[in-house]
């Protein structure tokens, strides 16, 4: 007979359900029956796992057990199977029932529906998500401080910008990348901000990756709760820096800005796009070799654009049709004379007091800097050239055995024919197999002189002082454009007070270069981390200086390492095996030593030390030296670190 207690069970908002002291169900409520679509006599025992998901049941189960085991109350959450088949998350709360003894005799439990509750907490995932995409691709830095003042996390754009994680930037003081000029206004307006609550306003320059400054203009806003207290500050931090040079620029005086453009090539002018009324100054007059008495039109301007170039013209006159406010073009012009000039064009579009779109801008005179470019593109060559000419001495000893190889074969080869021939009857087949080998050895002895004249063409270049630290600089302007493309960032500590060395300054920048090289390597296939690769020179014991290359790379494998240097030996699947090999050459032909280390983070370390005089410090005896490298070889420079 149904009691009023089990009325009340029934009409509870949750599906109640109890259990014996072993765990088996011996009771539910009809809206326990009526949501699952399972009898009184289904459910009972183990009959009620039939309802929870088959994904969620095994961990249910393991948690009820441990409940029963530990005798304490707990929660758990599953999806139940609802009549029509759709599952559902549930909370399930238990809790033991105790006689009078204490001992448990029963257990009760009840399930309330927590779908509504999961399904906001997966679009609230979803929304921070997508708020922290938003906030990565931002092209400014974000960064969360703490009430204190503190670094508490920042976007992707800080990280890229300061080469380093977030980890590292916490356990930096606040201020560390300050312009020294910069540092203490701006530490001292953020103390206040912090101090007061009021919200932080600055410009300052702020040091990149790569050592360079760049000026930015931070907002800092406090987050506050309810009753006022600070939570956390918003930084906005937006790169300024090519504003203030232009307000630098606009800041001189109209005496000096004729003068200033003529040294730096450079010429202003204004164009307004609906009546093409155009103003040039006398520089850009004097690059076009156009007469400044006569109007300037779109048409005499096209008349002297590179024929190649036309359609980006075209494309600058439609974009000012579409009223777009920044334009930027570099094109090259056709002189009467035949000679070629390369032009590089900025403009912003703004609307003047009749509403029409009127351009600003500057042309350049970029000729001598593509020149420029040439001449570093030669010195590449020249590098490269060196380097093949270097390897000549590392690859000898390689070369000849080759060579000794098939040489051998023909001899042989050949006292065989005469045997075979000389016999009776002649061998005439095994003769011609043999004169087969014979040729075929001949080719290959061939094939290795052919590869080995290859290495030569110029002269060696005599010893003279080199700057190192003048070296390094001169290696990474050549490598930048690689380097750019392989997303790798550079940053440089070079001594102060490093001495010169007498050495060959193209082998050196050859060395160099090739285990800078070697260094973005190793790293093109990381996307965890930012790569980042470290020059450091500095004066060493003994009247030396040193030099390390380290990055963040793949690193090697210890058990290989002294192969390293060895001349054909590459980890690379495209690599000849001989950079490191002639590497080590140069180095211990000017007395030096080259070694590798494997660092405690990822990646590797490359390092070499050169006496500052010829026939000083530790010549060839060392790691690398004789070919090898001591697994144990002291990590100088820092290595590793």
């Amino acid at each position: 007979m149904e009691t009023a207690f089990d009325r009340v069970i029934d009409l509870l908002p949750g599906l109640v359900w109890t259990a014996l002291a072993d765990g088996q169900a011996d009771f539910v409520n009809r809206r326990w029956c009526e949501y699952t679509g399972l009898s009184f006599d289904q459910a009972r025992g183990r009959g009620w796992q039939a309802a929870v998901h088959p994904d969620d049941r095994a961990r249910l189960v393991e948690g009820w057990l441990g409940f029963i085991q530990s005798g304490c109350s707990g929660e758990l959450e599953a999806r139940l199977r609802r009549h029509d088949g759709e599952y559902r998350w549930f909370l399930f709360r238990v809790c033991p029932i105790p006689d009078a003894s204490g001992e448990i005799v029963k257990w009760g439990g009840i399930n309330t529906d927590i779908e509504d509750r999961k399904q906001a907490e997966k679009a609230l995932r979803a929304l921070e998500r997508r708020a922290r995409m938003i906030v990565d691709g931002l092209p400014a830095m974000i960064t969360l401080m703490t009430p204190e003042g503190e670094l508490g996390n920042a976007n992707q754009y800080v990280l890229e910008f300061f080469g380093e994680t977030i980890e590292v930037l916490k356990s930096r003081p606040v201020g560390f990348s300050f312009h020294p000029d910069d540092r203490a206004e701006g530490l001292a307006r953020w103390r206040h901000s912090v101090q007061t609550g009021h919200p932080y306003d600055h410009e300052a320059r702020l040091r990149r990756a790569d050592g360079v400054y760049r000026w930015f203009h931070t907002i800092g806003f406090p987050l506050r709760d309810d009753d006022g207290r600070i939570l956390v500050w918003y930084l906005l931090q937006t790169d300024i820096d090519d504003r203030r040079q232009s307000e630098d620029k606009l800041r001189r005086s109209e005496a000096f800005l004729a003068e200033a453009q003529r040294v730096s090539a450079t010429g202003s002018f204004s164009w307004i796009f609906a009546t093409n009324e155009i103003v040039w100054s006398e520089q850009i007059y004097r690059m076009f070799g156009l007469d400044p008495d006569e109007p300037v039109s779109l048409e005499r301007i096209a008349s002297r654009v590179h024929p190649d170039d036309v359609p980006l013209f075209e494309d600058m006159i439609a974009r000012a049709r579409r009223h777009e406010s920044g334009l930027e073009y570099e094109h090259r012009l056709v002189m009467p004379d035949g000679s070629i000039k390369h032009l590089h064009l900025i403009a912003h579009g703004v609307p003047d007091q009749h509403g029409q779109m009127e351009y600003i801008g500057a042309v350049q005179d970029v000729t001598d800097r593509r020149h420029s470019e040439e001449a570093l593109g030669a010195l590449r060559s020249e590098i490269a050239h060196m380097a093949r000419i270097t390897s000549l001495g590392a690859l000898t000893a390689s070369i000849a055995h080759e060579v000794n190889q098939p040489l051998s074969g023909i001899i042989t080869n050949a006292n065989t024919c005469l045997k075979m021939l000389a016999a009776d009857p002649p061998n005439v087949a095994g003769a011609q197999e043999t004169a087969r080998r014979t040729v075929r050895d001949g080719n290959r002895a061939a094939d290795v002189i052919s590869r080995l004249r290859a290495l030569f063409g110029k002269k060696d270049i005599a010893l003279e002082p080199v700057d190192l630290n003048e070296a390094v600089r001169e290696v990474i302007a050549l490598a930048w454009s690689d380097l750019q493309r392989g997303r790798v960032v550079v940053r440089s500590e070079l001594a102060w007070d490093l001495p010169q060395i007498m050495g060959d300054r193209v082998q050196l920048q050859q060395v160099i270069l090739n285990l800078l090289l070697n260094a973005a390597d190793a790293m093109k296939d990381v996307e965890d981390r930012s790569r980042r690769v470290l020059i450091r020179t500095r004066p060493e014991d003994g009247d030396c200086v040193g030099l390390c290359v380290q990055d963040v790379g793949v690193g090697f494998d210890a058990k290989a390492a002294e192969k390293l240097f060895e001349a054909f030996y590459t980890s690379k699947g495209d690599g000849m095996g001989i950079g490191l090999s002639v590497s080590r050459s140069i180095i211990e032909n000017h007395g030096g030593r080259l070694w590798a280390t494997l660092n405690e983070g990822p990646g590797a370390t490359f390092s070499f030390c050169i006496p500052v005089r010829p026939g000083d410090g530790p010549g060839a005896p060392g790691p690398g030296a004789d070919g090898a490298m001591a697994a144990n070889a002291p990590p100088r420079l820092g290595a590793g670190s």
